[in-house]
């Protein structure tokens, strides 16, 4: 199976913020296209705030953690943790679309209460960092798929191009000869790499309020270990801890990596894209459902969160309708594929680029790209 992986010379694009896109690029005649469909969707009242509807989302989340904690404590030292532990970990993906809304300012119309919002649910229900990841992920969607630009594919192991094997050294090149598979094997460290992170960026003060996110990580820590210590037994605290942590990245993990792996992977100083087509080629949806949109929390709906970022999540479906009807009117290529297609094609890709490390050919590719 082909991916649809496509290179290309664009490049540097200017910063966007990651709130409500209401400002085209400066580059005349930048965005054109987009404007119009910003309109659309505009006069449809797509990009309006709904308290009501996050209320409810966040009444729900907190249902299923209290759900969560009510069997832990029923159960006590027993076994039968460990489905808990898997639910717990489900539970706190689901928390962090609200941190990951709040931080795209499309919940609240005060400020204020939004970033309460993303600190509980990043640093104290989580243990990441949530000044962090704002910037980080607002640089993402600044430059999606950018190999210089955009930190999502820089941080990672696995190589999306081959001109970065070279960087990659000691077990990192045997991960990148088979990365289609470790790629998925290694998600289930990404919830413990998001808590590493964390650590990092506040002990070098790399975020704005240091003190309030070390004090809620600090929390965090201090009530889950010692409610696992308590409860249950120090081997089985110890396998709760790791079922969480794993089926926690996992679910991260299968969230994020069809969004963008195996689309359009951008290179070079020259941009040459405007802001719809830069977006919509590099992104992939995944066919909807009332199950998709609840498990990937509205972000299957990929190149609609990239174009609107601030807009709810209950909007994205019909905001996908128009950006649809508006890219097959203007002859731009929509990609969406259904669940596990998504995972074939990101598998696709990553045997692909990998094939001339497998091959000894790395030198050989980079000549000739050169």
């Amino acid at each position: 199976m082909q991916s649809p992986h496509v290179s290309s010379d664009s490049g540097v694009v200017r910063p966007f913020d990651g709130s409500r896109p209401s400002a085209a690029p400066s580059r005349p005649g930048a965005s054109a296209t987009f404007a119009e469909l910003l309109k659309r969707v505009k006069a449809e009242g797509l990009l309006d705030f709904d308290p009501r509807y996050y209320i409810g989302r966040l009444a729900l989340n907190a249902l299923l953690l209290a759900a969560g904690f009510a069997a832990f404590f029923v159960l006590g030292d027993t076994w039968w943790q460990l489905p808990v532990a898997a639910w717990m970990g489900l539970c706190g993906a689901q928390s962090a679309f609200m941190f990951h809304d709040a931080g795209h300012k499309a919940m609240f119309r005060n400020k204020k209460v939004a970033t309460t919002v993303g600190y509980l649910h990043a640093n104290l229900l989580n243990g990441a960092s949530y000044g962090w990841w704002v910037n980080h992920h607002n640089r993402h969607h600044s430059n999606p798929n950018h190999l210089d630009m955009d930190p999502d594919i820089g941080r990672r192991t696995v190589i999306f191009d081959l001109k970065q094997y070279p960087q990659r050294h000691g077990v990192k090149r045997f991960i990148v000869r088979y990365q289609s598979v470790l790629f998925f094997v290694l998600l289930t460290l990404e919830f413990v790499k998001m808590n590493k992170t964390a650590v990092k960026e506040i002990a070098h003060r790399r975020v704005k309020h240091p003190l309030l996110e070390a004090t809620l990580i600090a929390a965090r820590a201090v009530i889950y270990l010692g409610l696992l210590f308590t409860v249950l037994s120090p081997v089985l605290a110890v396998v709760f801890l790791l079922v969480q942590y794993a089926v926690q990245g996992v679910y991260f993990g299968m969230i994020f990596a069809p969004n963008h792996k195996g689309m359009q992977v951008r290179d070079g100083e020259e941009e040459t894209l405007d802001w719809l087509e830069r977006q919509v080629l590099t992104s992939r949806n995944i066919r909807p459902s009332r199950l998709v949109d609840f498990l990937y929390g509205g972000l299957n709906y990929q190149i609609e969160h990239h174009l609107f970022p601030s807009m709810a999540q209950k909007n994205l479906a019909r905001a996908r309708e128009l950006t649809r009807q508006y890219c097959a009117e203007r002859g731009i290529p929509y990609h969406e594929v259904g669940f596990w297609a998504s995972y074939r094609e990101v598998a696709s890709f990553l045997h692909e680029v990998s094939e001339p490390v497998r091959r000894g050919e790395v030198e050989q590719r980079l000549q000739q790209a050169a």
